[in-house]
């Protein structure tokens, strides 16, 4: 115990040896992952939940290059701007694409609310000319220098308590995770903030390998064991990262754009909406139908649901009725409390009618589909396939949360989330009612799912665009060339944000923060082998 706690103790401006750390503490983790697994075809059975004894795991570990790097860009994220996309090697691919970023302008939509940098942002945005002499910047370097040791110093904490538990040493997580708790906030900068967030799903995922079972499986319960939020928060949530980001309106905007596109000279359309929680899509997109040349055509939304909503989502949608009487289309919807399955996705229980052009609209829900084996997400388009729709639009989070391995899976999603945590930090001041919600309800869940949960507890399953590429490739589609660029620029210059980037890649088009991807959005269609 008296060596552990000379390895805890070292100094914050010293690498952490972690090369030591998994020798002395995961034996599992001596050899390296050597070179790319195709896990496509692989069931992962929870390969990291197999016993650290068990070689044929041979789960990745970090070497001391990899910390440092991890470090340096999620330390200077908001500092070095588009240098961390260039030093992740994941997005190397997207610099011949022609990245794209956009000067924000002040112009707000009513819906938007303006972001009044108050408190602690004013200290931020002070001009060195109220200074009375050069002095007194000493202070403030000294104050920068220690934040960012400090900063350095929580990094590898993480880093180090996710290796533990990576390795099953629950005394030795619980004593990081202690040293943890004095430098995380859920009201300080981003990354005290983000932190606190990782650290949580620690603790969840900590309290769960306590309950281990003979099998060396978590023993889990239900649903019910995930953190019980009610719904309203949720929605509220959503609505307010609607209003505060563009990560959602980005979705909608691209998604509604290629239906009307596809849509065009198609006088009656119908919208499968799968996992549909809201209504908030589908305003833009009626306003833009009903100002076609040729007239508006006839619309029919069809929205698969959980059932728990099911109330206020008629009350949205009968509202939604009537704006689009008033705009002279005539909508007509049916929302089914059936979960999205296989079995549900036919012409008979969805009521396809002869001479409508079908779409059909997945907004963050796919990842739900994506399994161990990856059969679920399979005969999911596999039976949206023989529906045969005239589009398929894919809007998803762009991040590698479904690694087999736990350390992998955490330092990816410290990635993605230190970057919207950043953006969050650039939008909305640190005292927000509304930020705190943001993180609180929406992304603090997700993290802790992504993280603390395994098995069929563990939904939240975000890829990358080219993995997605690949899965609906084989499940007989091809991509359609979104062509929403100039209406992406618009729609960015609402928030008034300098930092929001767009690329496309191979027909997806990609939103980001500073060069970072963070959604994706894409069309696809039925692909046809005669045509090829």
């Amino acid at each position: 115990m008296e060596g552990m706690n000379d390895w805890l103790s070292f100094s914050m401006h010293e690498s952490l040896n972690h090369d030591l750390a998994i020798r002395r503490f995961c034996p599992a983790r001596m050899e390296l992952e050597q070179g790319e697994e195709c896990w496509d075809e692989i069931t992962f059975s929870e390969i990291e939940l197999l016993s650290p004894d068990d070689d044929s795991t041979s789960p990745p570990h970090l070497a001391d290059s990899e910390v440092d790097e991890l470090v340096d860009s999620f330390i200077n994220v908001d500092q070095d701007g588009d240098k961390s996309f260039e030093k992740d090697q994941d997005f190397n691919h997207l610099q011949d694409d022609h990245i794209e970023a956009f000067s924000m302008v002040n112009d707000v939509f009513q819906d938007v609310p303006k972001m009044n940098i108050e408190g602690d942002e004013l200290e931020m945005s002070s001009s060195f000319e109220d200074l009375e002499a050069v002095s007194d910047m000493e202070p403030r370097v000294e104050e920068m220098t220690q934040g960012v040791d400090q900063g350095l110093h929580l990094v590898h904490l993480l880093l180090a308590c996710a290796e533990a538990l990576g390795c099953r040493d629950t005394r030795l997580a619980e004593t990081m995770l202690s040293q943890i708790w004095p430098s995380v906030s859920p009201w300080g900068d981003s990354l005290q903030r983000v932190s606190y967030c990782f650290a949580m799903g620690l603790k969840c995922r900590l309290s769960h390998l306590n309950n281990v079972n003979a099998h060396g499986t978590f023993t889990i319960g239900g649903a019910m064991d995930r953190s019980l939020i009610v719904r309203a928060e949720k929605m509220e949530a959503f609505q307010l990262l609607h209003q505060a980001t563009p990560y959602i309106a980005f979705g909608f905007m691209a998604a509604n754009e290629a239906i009307c596109q596809a849509a065009q000279e198609k006088d009656s359309l119908h919208i499968i909406d799968l996992g549909m929680e809201h209504a908030l899509q589908w305003p833009s997109l009626m306003r833009t139908l009903a100002s076609r040349p040729e007239g508006p055509p006839k619309l029919r939304i069809t929205g698969l649901i959980d059932g728990h909503n099911l109330s206020e989502l008629e009350a949205s949608m009968k509202e939604l009725a009537e704006e689009a009487s008033s705009l002279g289309i005539r909508l007509e919807f049916n929302l089914v409390s059936e979960p999205v399955s296989p079995l549900l996705l036919t012409t008979e229980n969805l009521n396809l009618r002869e001479g409508e052009a079908l779409f059909v609209n997945s907004i963050m829900h796919l990842h739900k589909f994506v399994k161990e084996s990856r059969g679920s997400l399979k005969a999911i388009l596999q039976a949206i396939k023989k529906l045969n729709p005239t589009m398929l639009t894919v809007v998803e989070q762009d991040a590698n949360h479904n690694g087999p391995f736990f350390l992998g899976r955490f330092i990816e999603s410290l990635h993605y989330y230190s970057a919207i945590f950043d953006s969050l930090e650039a939008s909305l001041p640190r005292n927000s009612p509304q930020r705190i919600k943001m993180e609180k309800v929406r992304f603090s869940t997700e993290i802790c799912n992504i993280i603390a949960y395994e098995g069929s507890n563990r939904i939240e399953r975000h890829e990358r665009a080219d993995q997605w590429r690949r899965q609906l490739s084989r499940a007989g589609f091809q991509v359609m060339g979104l062509k929403c660029m100039s209406q992406a620029r618009m729609m960015l210059s609402v928030y008034g944000i300098d930092g929001y980037t767009l690329a496309t890649e191979k027909g997806c088009l990609l939103l980001g923060w500073k060069g970072r991807p963070i959604m994706l959005a894409s069309a696809w269609q039925v692909h046809n082998l005669f045509s090829s």
